[in-house]
């Protein structure tokens, strides 16, 4: 009967304690918050920025940041969320790469020639924010969401035509939001609000 308590006691005291800190899910999210701040600081906007404005977009990119990285302290039942969250990285970074220009490495991956007015100069850093934070979030979701169903985060993975509109129709309004209200964090896309 000890032993029996001893096993339940170690069988609850295993879902509910932190599973580690998922180091690769904060890999993630920290690496999907540096995209968003390079696309920042690169004078292209952000995503919602052409909606909300650059402060309230900031402002939720922020709290969704810092949710994920909590979230990834806690037990196995935070596994489905972040199951999610690291296919929703995984899918947005794939509407890049599929939406985009891109040539092909000689690894035979897609490496972005421009993407959302950034140009080809940052691309060289540019791309490997992208691959990282991919890489990342799919090893998160093998070794670290292991309690959560596979399908939570191949349904993100659908999103990501979807994403591909999106960014395309964002990055039209923030063209032309550069040009009808210039500011400091769409000044890059300044030159290209006369063209297509």
């Amino acid at each position: 009967m000890t032993g029996g308590r001893s096993r339940r006691g170690r069988r609850n005291r295993s879902t509910t304690e932190p599973a580690g800190r998922r180091p690769l899910t904060r890999l993630t999210v920290a690496s999907l918050a540096a995209h968003v701040v390079f696309e920042l600081g690169a004078g292209v906007g952000l995503p919602l920025a052409s909606v909300f404005g650059p402060y309230a977009a900031t402002g939720f990119w922020t709290l969704v940041t810092g949710g994920v990285w909590v979230a990834s302290g806690r037990d196995a039942s935070a596994d489905k969320l972040l199951a999610a969250a690291n296919g929703f990285g995984l899918a947005a970074n794939s509407a890049h790469l599929l939406g985009w220009p891109t040539r092909g490495t000689k690894a035979g991956l897609p490496w972005l020639e421009d993407c959302e007015g950034l140009g080809p100069e940052l691309m060289p850093f540019y791309n490997p924010i992208l691959y990282f934070s991919g890489a990342t979030g799919l090893l998160a979701i093998v070794r670290e969401n292991r309690t959560a169903r596979v399908h939570i985060p191949m349904a993100m993975l659908g999103l990501v035509p979807v994403l591909i509109a999106f960014q395309h129709w964002e990055h039209r309004r923030l063209r032309r939001q550069a040009h009808t209200r210039p500011a400091w964090w769409s000044r890059r896309l300044r030159r290209l609000a006369s063209t297509p």
